[in-house]
């Protein structure tokens, strides 16, 4: 299992290389757009538009941050431009285009070694919207700078270099001007749709050009702030009624405020009998079924989708102390 999950994963890495052959080998100076039709693993033409490109948005350190755009495969002219932004940070656009909302994935029951078969994703966002699945920060995907200087980047360098980057964009693609605007993401891009989202508005206030048609943000599983978000794991596993309300209530009383990493004897107890009521639920979506590696070990890093087979709940195994009262499992 770990030979054929290593031989996937630098399948997938060729595979990314090949995509963007044809671009890596042209003139980069220069802002270039490329129409993709077909892409290696994929059986026949692409029943969809894709485009991919660079946009510089640093000209004295040469940083150029790299695109995908799928057009709406309902009615471009009209559905919403949707820019999608990655978690991480760092992760590669890519991963969205064909693990998260795009219109590819890939075929891994049918894998067994080389290229990795690319298959058409019936559920993809781009069914209703135009999507630019957009590599950033620098350094992420095929994002890159011309010095070391560019590369040195934070949150608010992410944000500006990507409202730069939805400026140049739009004035490539004059047409998208008039379709309503969401800035996207997952996990990490909490920290930069929202302040992303506020630049183009306050933009568009004072009048930049060209104007965009912003409506609004979008973020799922966002990270916002690490005091907030990791203690709102134990009073959301309560609502959902993964552990019962008695043991919620030694939590409050072990723990109160105390949610922080130096937590009180007591209250570490409280989180250690938590995690093993949790243990075995898939923190992203707890009506499936988690899906782990034996030879990943127990860390959360290490958890990936790799063994489909042999994952299962066991829910015969969580104690009584976990269940809602009255329910059994």
């Amino acid at each position: 299992m770990e030979d054929r999950s290593h031989g996937l994963a630098l399948g997938v890495s060729f595979l990314l290389l090949l995509i963007v052959a044809g671009i890596a080998q042209s003139d980069r100076e220069k802002n270039k757009t490329t129409m993709v039709s077909h892409l290696p693993g994929f059986h026949g033409p692409l029943p969809f538009s894709m485009e991919t490109g660079y946009v510089e948005v640093d000209d004295r350190n040469g940083v150029r941050l790299f695109y995908y755009f799928v057009q709406s495969e309902t009615s471009p002219a009209e559905d919403p431009v949707l820019l999608w932004l990655t978690g991480g940070p760092g992760c590669s656009a890519f991963s969205g285009l064909a693990y998260e909302i795009g219109p590819l994935s890939f075929q891994p029951d049918s894998y067994t070694d080389g290229l990795p078969e690319l298959v058409y994703r019936q559920d993809s966002w781009t069914k209703v919207a135009n999507v630019i699945f957009l590599d950033s920060p620098v350094g992420a995907g095929f994002s890159y700078s011309a010095t070391d200087q560019g590369y040195k980047s934070c949150d608010t360098k992410a944000v500006d270099q990507t409202a730069i980057f939805l400026t140049k964009w739009y004035e490539e693609h004059p047409q998208f001007l008039l379709n309503p605007l969401f800035i996207a993401g997952d996990s990490y891009s909490g920290l930069i749709a929202p302040p992303l989202t506020f630049q183009v508005a306050k933009g568009i206030e004072m009048g930049d050009k060209p104007l965009l048609n912003l409506k609004g943000y979008i973020i799922g599983n966002p990270v916002t702030d690490r005091k907030f978000d990791s203690p709102a794991i134990v009073p959301y596993a309560h609502r959902m009624g993964l552990i019962s309300d008695e043991r919620y209530e030694i939590y409050r009383e072990s723990c109160g405020a105390d949610t922080g990493m130096n937590r009180n004897i007591q209250c570490k107890n409280c989180h250690d009998a938590i995690d093993k009521c949790l243990k075995g639920i898939n923190i992203h979506h707890i009506l499936e079924p988690e899906c782990s590696s034996e030879h990943n070990g127990n860390s959360d890093s290490g958890r990936m989708l790799l063994d489909y087979g042999n994952a299962e709940l066991g829910l015969s195994d969580i104690s009584s102390e976990c269940r809602v009262s009255g329910q059994e499992t």
